[in-house]
């Protein structure tokens, strides 16, 4: 038996982009024990659930009080966050992503929950202290703005508090896949793009300011959001798994790299305009991440499914062209 099926799945944020997956991969797994909590609002975040199957739903501004109510969760995922990297309210970023995590994360260990929670490879900032998932010095890391800030919070209040190793912290890279139509600005540059590319037959990528790196050179460990579940997973069932892991594809990508398959899969010529960077980002722009994923990888994990040009095409030719959402009935 499984140990996800010992009882009920929390998925907070489970509306969402990697918490719909998540659900969706569950699923696929004859898992519907799951109770989904997020904040559905006035967009059209309500799609991604249609499909999946789950035994209940708790808005997330009441799960706290109800909580109790649930004493049958075994596993808690914790997705649930302001993943807004311009957002600019601190104390709404604290509330949400640190405050509320604290909660989750105790709740959980007082009731002997498996408790797997979202950090951000945003807490590495530019990367001058490396990206590395086993470095215990966790207080060298400087976050490039408050969202990452916020999760970095909750990373050092659990290593402060001794708690980090009976935990899972995951670091996510660029993910990218279908079910992320609501995050507006925070869409993938795949989802940008295509639409671009539908509308103009090209697309505008920004131009680099870094001497090291030509326009559309700069480069990104992409990671589809399939292969992000199903790790995921995968570190929930682990029994020795515990603090924090990168999750990416441990292969850093170029953009020209990412949306060349965009082109491919629409039968079109690659047409590429190099765009000024506003001048408010150039100052916390990233010019290369890629995980350094050897925990994840001693963890037992095979590594990931999706080889970046496949990911991409999959996303263009089976979701973004129909409008579809991920469907465990789907293969």
């Amino acid at each position: 038996m499984s140990s996800l099926e010992k009882g009920r799945i929390l998925v907070t944020g489970g509306a969402g982009f990697i918490g719909s997956g998540l659900v969706w991969a569950l699923n696929r797994r004859g898992l519907d024990n799951i109770i989904i909590s997020d904040f559905l609002g006035e967009d059209e975040k309500f799609k991604n659930l249609v499909p999946l199957r789950y035994a209940d739903y708790v808005e997330a501004d009441d799960l706290i009080d109800e909580l109790e109510d649930f004493d049958d969760i075994r596993t808690i995922f914790h997705l649930g966050a302001c993943s807004a990297t311009t957002e600019r309210d601190c104390r709404y970023l604290v509330h949400n992503n640190y405050d509320y995590t604290k909660v989750m994360a105790e709740w959980a260990l007082h009731n002997g929950c498996r408790f797997v929670y979202a950090s951000s490879a945003a807490t590495y900032g530019d990367g001058a202290e490396g990206m590395d998932d086993k470095d215990p010095d966790l207080s060298r890391l400087r976050p490039l703005n408050m969202y990452g800030y916020s999760k970095h919070m909750f990373d050092l209040y659990a290593q402060r508090h001794g708690f980090l190793d009976q935990i899972v912290g995951l670091k996510y890279f660029n993910v990218f896949g279908p079910n992320e139509d609501h995050k507006g600005d925070m869409r993938s540059v795949v989802h940008k793009a295509y639409a671009q590319i539908l509308e103009t037959g090209r697309v505008g990528l920004f131009k680099s300011y870094h001497p090291d790196y030509a326009d559309g050179e700069q480069m990104r460990d992409f990671l589809y959001v399939k292969d992000a579940v199903e790790m995921t997973i995968h570190l929930a069932e682990t029994a020795k798994a515990g603090g924090l892991y990168n999750l990416g594809s441990g292969q850093a990508n170029t953009w020209k790299t990412l949306v060349t398959p965009i082109f491919e899969a629409l039968d079109l010529p690659v047409q590429i305009d190099f765009i000024d960077m506003p001048e408010t980002l150039r100052p916390k722009y990233q010019y290369f991440t890629q995980a350094d994923t050897a925990r994840l990888l001693d963890s037992g994990y095979g590594g990931t499914q999706w080889p970046l040009a496949e990911a991409v095409t999959d996303y263009v030719k089976n979701y973004l062209s129909g409008d579809k959402r991920l469907d465990p009935g789907i293969a």
